[in-house]
């Protein structure tokens, strides 16, 4: 039975590597692993790069370059809950750098596709606030935003 929880297999057309080590460069507490190379007896050109582990934010990867079959969706996304607005600033800037997309309420594209939501840590107990006022309030305001102001979430949700 697996003891050491989950790995995240990411599935990039080349640019493992350079995924790998962008992710390790914006988060703490991350490093990278192994790198494998494609062998002879393996798909792509020798010595090429096949895989590549890493940590990022203490989570366990593997970027994978598998080739151009698959790509990122929406449907799969990684929640940063973050503390104060300079966390959500920092990894808005970062994630969105060099080709990412700003979204809608929180989330965003990186330049390799991968979504991202960018949350204050305090959101989920805004919104399932037993006062639907307050609840309703908050909710009203962060569908209208796209990087999220933690501020003027906690302003509304005070009722100010």
């Amino acid at each position: 039975m697996a003891t050491e929880g989950f790995t995240t297999c990411l599935w990039f057309d080349g640019q493992a590597e350079e995924a790998a080590h962008h992710y390790v460069s914006i988060f703490k507490n991350s490093s990278i692993g192994s790198v494998a190379r494609v062998n002879e007896a393996g798909m792509g050109e020798p010595g090429s790069v096949m895989a590549v582990d890493f940590t990022a934010n203490g989570h366990k990867f593997v970027a994978l370059n598998g080739g151009p079959q698959f790509k990122f969706t929406e449907a799969v996304s990684f929640q940063l809950f973050c503390e104060n607005q300079e966390e959500i600033d920092y990894y808005w800037a970062k994630l969105t750098e060099n080709g990412g997309e700003p979204g809608p309420c929180g989330w965003l594209k990186d330049k390799y596709g991968v979504s991202w939501q960018i949350v204050p840590d305090n959101l989920i107990a805004m919104v399932s606030d037993p006062d639907p006022v307050k609840a309703t309030r908050v909710t009203k305001a962060f569908m209208a935003m796209g990087k999220f102001d933690k501020a003027e979430l906690e302003r509304v949700y005070a009722g100010e």
